[in-house]
């Protein structure tokens, strides 16, 4: 993983203590990043500024021009539950900053798909909270 990746995962993973250090509020902070912000401050570390990918301590692939956007649903899946050396970012993020990211590069980096992703189209990707078991009488 790119090591501003890894400082922003880490960032927002940890909360104040680490997140004082590189003077990151990920209470404050995270809640008001934009779908370009995201991709700036965190998905370009991996996947470089041109959204070009990269290949190194691990393969980062490519999302300019790349035709698995074509369906909003297969990034939406991607960045909620993450996949080998992605992090699952589900848990750091709303559904409307997910969707906003998603449409980010939808639309950017050679990418001209038209059709927009709503939260509630995430939403559906997002893993139910845990249940409690029944108490035992």
């Amino acid at each position: 993983m790119n090591t501003r990746c890894l400082v922003v995962c880490l960032a927002i993973c940890a909360g104040p203590t680490f997140a004082q250090h590189i003077d990151i509020d990920p209470r404050k902070d995270v809640a008001n990043l934009t779908g370009e912000q995201i991709y700036t401050q965190v998905c370009q570390g991996c996947h470089m500024p041109d959204a070009k990918g990269a290949v190194g301590a691990g393969r980062y692939p490519p999302l300019a021009g790349d035709v698995k956007l074509a369906s909003g649903a297969y990034p939406a899946v991607m960045v909620m539950n993450g996949r080998g050396n992605m992090p699952a970012f589900g848990p750091m993020f709303t559904d409307a900053q997910i969707a906003d990211v998603i449409n980010y590069v939808r639309t950017h980096f050679g990418n001209a798909y038209t059709d927009s992703l709503e939260p509630d189209d995430v939403k559906v990707f997002r893993p139910p909270p845990p249940s409690n078991p029944p108490e035992k009488h």
